[in-house]
């Protein structure tokens, strides 16, 4: 597979496109994450992913960029990344006991050339204690991440009752779909 352009700062991506052996660069461009109203949540995630990686494409030639973002979505509302503290904690009372929707959207462009699609995944929390959530949000500082956890730390080790989709995605990015449209996209 020819090198591809991460248009991402995520630990995450990074990790997940190195586990898949796919060889890339990462190149980053400050971009707006608002979005016009009347998107569904999947819209709204190709949205935003499509403008980092137009922005990134402003710096970028011939190249082959792959941009992603990760919604969560709880009862039909977008939950976005906590600010501080006490926001994290509110965000993950809400999931506790609850299933909610993790929606990457994904784009991958090279020119005028491009794929994108938005993958859903189902996920389940146990009810979770006062005491776990502030145990989880005091040690992980959960402020980068969409719904104020990530499935691959504690919480989601001693809090997920159930995943119904790729797994993957809910760390944020469906690799196994991606390397399979990267492969496609030539």
């Amino acid at each position: 597979m020819n090198k591809i352009i991460l248009a991402s700062q995520s630990p995450r991506r990074k990790q997940l496109l190195e586990w898949a052996e796919v060889p890339f660069e990462i190149v980053v461009a400050d971009t707006d994450e608002h979005f016009p109203p009347g998107l569904n949540p999947e819209q709204i995630a190709i949205y935003i992913a499509r403008n980092k990686a137009l922005a990134v494409q402003q710096k970028i030639n011939d190249e082959t960029i792959l941009a992603a973002d990760t919604i969560v979505v709880l009862n039909d509302n977008i939950i976005g990344k906590p600010v501080h503290r006490e926001e994290a904690i509110t965000i993950l009372l809400a999931l506790s006991g609850e299933k909610h929707k993790v929606i990457t959207g994904v784009v991958i462009r090279n020119g005028e050339k491009e794929v994108s699609f938005a993958d859903t995944t189902e996920v389940e929390f146990y009810d979770l204690s006062i005491e776990q959530i502030e145990f989880y949000v005091d040690k992980y500082k959960p402020y980068d991440k969409a719904g104020a956890y990530a499935i691959q730390e504690w919480i989601g080790v001693i809090g997920i009752r159930s995943v119904n989709g790729d797994f993957y995605n809910v760390m944020g990015l469906p690799v196994s779909r991606v390397v399979r449209e990267l492969e496609a996209f030539r």
